[in-house]
């Protein structure tokens, strides 16, 4: 442990969200990247270590046992075809957002959950991230509404370092050099998610792969009003500059990574 900077508790501000990792004080990698050796690795902690099944419900198919999840971060896809999101665990609190299946772009609306409590309607709720302005926004749902599971995966980025780690399943297995927001286009901070992931199609700007984050820029008229991502770049020389719009730039190997190590929900927080 020496040689590990043991980060014991990051925490979502007021979302009731903790992860245990250790992290490597500066593992070496220039901008293209390398893998972490095993040595390093992360141990995980979850607000609740023991899933549970509720009571039985009925629905109009019969009878079935409904999941709900204990272990989080979690992250999965509604079962409905819209859900509203409120303020706080009750039918009654004003709506935030109504989140649908699927997003105006015809993708699945990816849900990340940080805690759960009982409603005032006696019923399950889920607190969960919502993608939109401001960034740190949280809001319930009830747990019937979507299907969750335990995230495997974590991404962390130093902004001042300019710096991405990526732990998977409780191990270290990439660490590199990124080129990060420029000043007046920062980068934001905070706890966000993966919301999607796609292959730039004839966009070499945008490198070999791309994850699209929960997070938004200051520039809202940046593509999908200004939604952050994690992508590869044609100017690998630009890597561990200040240079983007508010995205996080990573060489094409690193983002072969990612496409690799970063499913849909996989937490990722960016820290200054």
């Amino acid at each position: 442990m020496s040689r590990l900077h043991l980060l014991a508790t990051a925490l979502v501000a007021g979302a009731g969200l903790a992860a245990a990792v250790a992290l490597p004080v500066r593992a070496s990698g220039g901008p293209s990247g390398t893998t972490a050796s095993a040595a390093t690795t992360t141990s995980t902690a979850s607000t609740t270590t023991v899933a549970q099944n509720a009571a039985p419900r009925r629905t109009e198919g019969g009878s079935r046992r409904q999941r709900i999840e204990t272990v989080f971060p979690a992250a999965g896809q509604l079962v409905v075809h819209s859900v509203a999101v409120r303020r706080r665990p009750s039918p009654r609190a004003p709506v935030i957002k109504v989140m649908h299946y699927f997003r105006p772009d015809y993708r699945v609306q990816e849900i990340f959950a940080v805690r759960r409590a009982v409603g005032t309607d006696g019923a399950v709720w889920y607190r969960i991230s919502v993608p939109m302005r401001p960034n740190g926004t949280y809001g319930w749902i009830p747990a019937s509404t979507v299907s969750l599971a335990p995230t495997v995966s974590l991404i962390v980025v130093d902004r001042s370092a300019r710096t991405i780690d990526v732990y998977w399943h409780g191990k270290h297995v990439w660490h590199a050099i990124v080129a990060v927001g420029a000043p007046g286009r920062e980068t934001p901070l905070g706890h966000f998610y993966v919301a999607a992931r796609f292959v730039p199609y004839h966009d070499p700007f945008l490198g070999v792969f791309a994850l699209e984050t929960s997070a938004y820029s200051k520039l809202t008229e940046w593509p999908g009003g200004g939604v952050v991502g994690i992508h590869g770049t044609d100017l690998p020389q630009l890597l561990g500059q200040a240079v983007s719009h508010g995205c996080v730039r990573v060489s094409n190997r690193t983002a072969e990574a990612l496409e690799r190590y970063a499913p849909l929900g996989t937490p990722i927080w960016i820290r200054a």
